[in-house]
């Protein structure tokens, strides 16, 4: 069993729902990474997202774009995201990390290499955002191969199809994108993502977070009434953007601590 299945089955025999929080790797500074990460769990992450920066991160809109550019202005690599990983793992072993990019440096790497080294750094599993599932046999299989669980993204506008093929490739949990557009987009519809969820549910086999647009504990709580785990991304890069650098772990773990208040009051309602 993957350390990201345990975590859903733990939450799960508790009645509880996961927070998973993302930060860029490297961002605002690669020496307060490891730190942060510390922080989350601190605040109460089940899972921790850890975004590979990237020169073009499509799917990202300008609050993560930025934080991708400050990482890479510091010369963040992602041989240097799996060093991060890997010290976080000398004082955590229980809490899964999820890197979250692109397939060009995973390319670059070669997918064998990095699917090896991911492992070997203590990641859980990868969500490539530009790996399409019609054409990830073969990326989901050297990931499995290697310990590591395949996430894929859904959206608003996937089809049945799409969602089908999702099922089959997909462990760990799948990331439903809640908005049309870019990370930090747009209004959050919770009543349009109440009434998706089921059929996700119900089609791919694995827990399914819910991200993009939560930016408080009401919109968590909200979410984490009909979903397996809340994502949260944007909000907290803003956190991170805004804050002092002496301050920005005590600042994003009040941040992170008061979401996961807003979910485990959803789960006692």
């Amino acid at each position: 069993m993957s350390k990201i299945q345990a975590t859903f089955e733990r939450l799960q025999a508790q009645g509880r729902k996961a927070l998973i929080p993302f930060i860029t790797a490297g961002d605002p500074d690669p020496k307060l990474t490891v730190p942060l990460m510390h922080a989350l769990v601190e605040a109460g992450a089940d899972i921790i997202e850890l975004g590979v920066p990237f020169s073009d991160p499509m799917a990202d809109g300008p609050t993560i774009q930025r934080a991708s550019e400050r990482a890479l202005a510091k010369g963040v690599s992602l041989r240097q995201v799996l060093e991060m990983v890997a010290n976080f793992r000398a004082d955590n072993n229980e809490t899964p990390v999820v890197l979250m990019g692109y397939a060009n440096p995973i390319e670059a790497m070669g997918v064998d290499t990095f699917a090896a080294a991911a492992f070997d750094a203590g990641v859980d599993g990868v969500l490539v955002v530009d790996y399409p599932p019609e054409e990830s046999a073969d990326f989901a299989k050297a990931m499995q191969a290697n310990a590591l669980d395949p996430i894929f993204l859904l959206a608003p506008t996937s089809t049945e199809e799409r969602i089908a093929m999702v099922s089959e490739l997909a462990s760990g949990y799948v990331y439903y994108v809640s908005l049309k557009g870019v990370t930090g987009s747009a209004q959050l519809d919770v009543e349009a993502v109440a009434k998706r969820i089921p059929e996700i549910h119900a089609a791919v086999g694995v827990p399914v977070g819910v991200g993009f647009g939560i930016r408080d504990a009401q919109t968590a709580a909200a979410i984490a009434r009909f979903a397996d785990a809340v994502v949260v991304g944007s909000r907290i890069i803003e956190e991170i953007e805004q804050s002092p650098a002496d301050e920005v772990c005590a600042r994003v773990k009040a941040l992170v601590a008061d979401l996961r208040r807003g979910i485990d009051e959803a789960g006692k309602n």
